[in-house]
């Protein structure tokens, strides 16, 4: 079962660059959120599905963008969105949405688990996690189990409108 073990397991994570990735995101993270240190943080995407129709030509683009997400707990639980490339070398502004002023944050279902967030009522930020996920061209390349786990903590019980 050893070599055809190791033959099914799949890919291996790099976690020295994983942690590199890490160390990345907290420095854009901090340069863009103010007191960016006091939150917790993990990769992640938001996806931009567009629907054509053309006559008898139907389909979809689907457009993926990499995110750094940050929450904090305390008397003011926040979340803190920035939005990056995949390689880390550079991001822009952050959207800061502390519970009190969201108008409504949930768990999407279906199609997706995305995490739903109504900042305001003129837009949504939608934030899918993972653990890792093998594509580097389209995601930050960031094993994470952990933290995925203690994000989905805090949005469940801290966070998401009842």
């Amino acid at each position: 079962m050893g070599f055809f073990g190791k033959l099914f397991k799949g890919p291996e994570i790099d976690q020295a660059r994983s942690d590199e990735s890490k160390r990345k995101m907290r420095r854009l993270f901090d340069s863009v959120v103010p007191d960016g240190g006091t939150y917790q943080l993990m990769a992640a995407y938001t996806e931009d599905v567009k629907r054509f129709n053309y006559g008898l030509v139907h389909g979809s683009k689907t457009t993926y963008t990499s995110l750094i997400v940050g929450w904090k707990e305390g008397p003011e639980p926040t979340v803190a969105v920035v939005p990056t490339v995949p390689d880390l070398s550079g991001c822009g502004d952050a959207e800061i949405c502390p519970r009190s002023t969201v108008k409504k944050a949930y768990q999407n279902k279906y199609p997706t688990d995305a995490f739903i967030i109504y900042p305001d009522g003129k837009h949504y930020l939608s934030i899918t996690t993972f653990e890792w996920l093998e594509d580097e061209k389209l995601f930050i390349y960031a094993d994470q189990g952990p933290e995925q786990q203690a994000f989905e903590t805090f949005f469940k019980t801290r966070y998401a409108t009842k």
